[in-house]
């Protein structure tokens, strides 16, 4: 068999593939999808634009979009700074930081909560400050949202602009020190446009993170219709009312939004060439 042959063999998919592997895999994507096209089969289609169109459905869908925008814009202010740092400073301590940025990857949400309520509740260790000095809470309020879901969301952000920093080409950054560009210059014209990609995949992935981020939300800021709940939280609330039809709607409604957000990045950002 020549070379060519050899590599056109290769590239056909599944050739070769033992069984052993072939069989827990397509039970591995079973697992996954049954689940999901679970919801698509009991979904109540004929009421679907009726509760769709319910006012505290929209109230709930518009502030999911809003806390997991404003969240998002919070990660990239102070994420994408603290993942320059990692990739480019050499410090005592780096491996350290980097473990403690990813803990909320880790943490459940709702320890999460707790942590945030000790340090911004109104007794906690920034919180009375902030209640004593500027008589303003964090806790159970929209704020509180945005806060919780960029809690969640921000370790998403620095790893995937940290992974982007690490793999772009520093000779163009080289060039314009040498040309005699300042670092911020350098960093605003030369570093920010080679990592956009980076950036904006960290960008969609921590929002779409924010969008259904539920137990540091519930319990930091509560689940106050208009104020607090988010899409998540009115899903909670309408399994815990009953309505298993509601409830599917809602689920619908992240679901597609969920699916839509990774179709757009899967060829661009994140699978492999």
């Amino acid at each position: 068999m020549t070379t060519t042959e050899t590599r056109r063999t290769a590239r056909r998919p599944g050739l070769g593939a033992p069984a052993g592997l072939l069989v827990p895999a397509a039970a591995g994507l079973l697992f996954l999808v049954l689940p999901l096209a679970g919801l698509l089969i009991r979904a109540p289609w004929t009421t679907m634009p009726e509760r769709l169109t319910d006012p505290e459905v929209l109230a709930a869908l518009r502030l999911s979009l809003l806390c997991a925008t404003l969240a998002t814009v919070l990660c990239l202010a102070f994420g994408v700074p603290l993942a320059w740092l990692l990739a480019r400073v050499e410090f005592p301590g780096r491996r350290l930081v980097r473990a403690l940025i990813t803990v909320p990857l880790v943490l459940p949400p709702v320890v999460g909560g707790i942590a945030l309520l000790l340090v911004f509740g109104r007794r906690g260790l920034v919180g009375e400050w902030m209640d004593r000095t500027f008589g303003f809470s964090l806790p159970f309020t929209t704020t509180g949202v945005v806060i919780a879901e960029a809690f969640v969301a921000m370790p998403f952000l620095i790893i995937a602009v940290e992974g982007a920093l690490r793999g772009a080409d520093r000779r163009y950054e080289e060039a314009a020190a040498t040309l005699g560009a300042g670092r911020w210059t350098t960093f605003t014209h030369v570093t920010l446009p080679l990592v956009a990609p980076g950036i904006a995949a960290g960008a969609v992935l921590g929002w779409a993170r924010a969008l259904g981020e539920f137990g540091a939300t519930i319990t930091f800021a509560g689940n106050y219709p208009g104020v607090t709940q988010t899409m998540p939280l009115a899903v909670y609330q309408t399994m815990e009312g009953g309505d298993l039809d509601g409830a599917v709607v809602l689920s619908l409604v992240l679901l597609i939004v969920s699916v839509a957000i990774l179709a757009g990045l899967r060829d661009r950002w994140i699978t492999a060439p």
